[in-house]
């Protein structure tokens, strides 16, 4: 699932891959829905490519999600994404007990925080990690 969700650079929020061509890509916003091109010029990122720094190696992004949805219940972050930095990082220390305090700044956690906030009010919260069946690597 977050091999379909984008981050685009300069844009607010998350956008679902709709379909692309050669070069350009439709996305969708999740917070209202709209439709919108995407040029290879812009800075766009898999949700799937993004992990966050530990004191021993990199944890990739869905397994931190996971991680909020299990403390949570499911529910949307008991921390609200605006909060002071000191409650930010003691969040973040409660879903990932040995982050880089160093190389996670506060807006790196703010961001995940909406990130996972929105993640779940759009019902795109499975984040379980993707394998391909034999039938869908012929396909593509």
């Amino acid at each position: 699932m977050l091999k379909k969700i984008l981050s685009i650079s300069g844009k607010p929020g998350l956008y679902k891959l709709v379909s692309q061509s050669r070069n350009m890509i439709i996305v969708e916003s999740l917070i209202d829905g709209k439709r919108m091109p995407t040029y290879a010029r812009d800075k766009v990122v898999t949700l799937s490519d993004i992990a966050m720094y530990t004191e021993t190696k990199e944890v990739p992004l869905r397994e931190v999600l996971e991680s909020i949805r299990k403390m949570e219940n499911g529910a949307k972050a008991s921390v609200d994404p605006k909060a002071e930095p000191n409650v930010l990082r003691e969040y973040l220390a409660k879903v990932l007990p040995d982050f880089d305090r160093d190389r996670v700044y506060p807006t790196d956690i703010k961001k995940l925080v909406s990130w996972y906030n929105l993640l779940v009010t759009s019902g795109n919260d499975d984040f379980s990690e993707e394998t391909k069946t034999q039938e869908e690597e012929a396909k593509a």
